[in-house]
């Protein structure tokens, strides 16, 4: 039986409450650092220039306007972030995003 490496971990943060916001989600990767940096709302792992900057990263083929918004659904930096590991996911778990909670306006 094919044993799974990674790791289920819940993330959380309240900083950021109001509507359209994710307060949490669910995510299975490989350790918490990761965990602490993906952005709930496209699953990608953010840099630390991710996270302190205020127009897209090179490449990426939003507009500004909709990089804004889309760093306005989480908090602002990962020290902002509370990772609580879960367990080992299932071998027929993916990397990425289990699951999350998104307050809608």
């Amino acid at each position: 039986m094919k044993k799974n490496k990674l790791k289920l971990y819940l993330v959380s943060q309240t900083e950021n409450s109001d509507y359209d916001t994710y307060d949490s989600f669910v995510v299975a990767c490989e350790d918490e650092d990761v965990a602490r940096n993906i952005n709930p709302q496209d699953g990608c792992v953010m840099t630390k220039k991710d996270w302190l900057n205020i127009n897209p990263p090179d490449g990426c083929v939003m507009t500004k306007k909709d990089w804004l918004y889309l760093n306005s659904l989480w908090c602002s930096s990962p020290d902002h972030v509370t990772v609580t590991y879960l367990g080992i996911a299932d071998a027929s778990v993916k990397h990425g995003i289990v699951c999350s909670s998104f307050n809608a306006g």
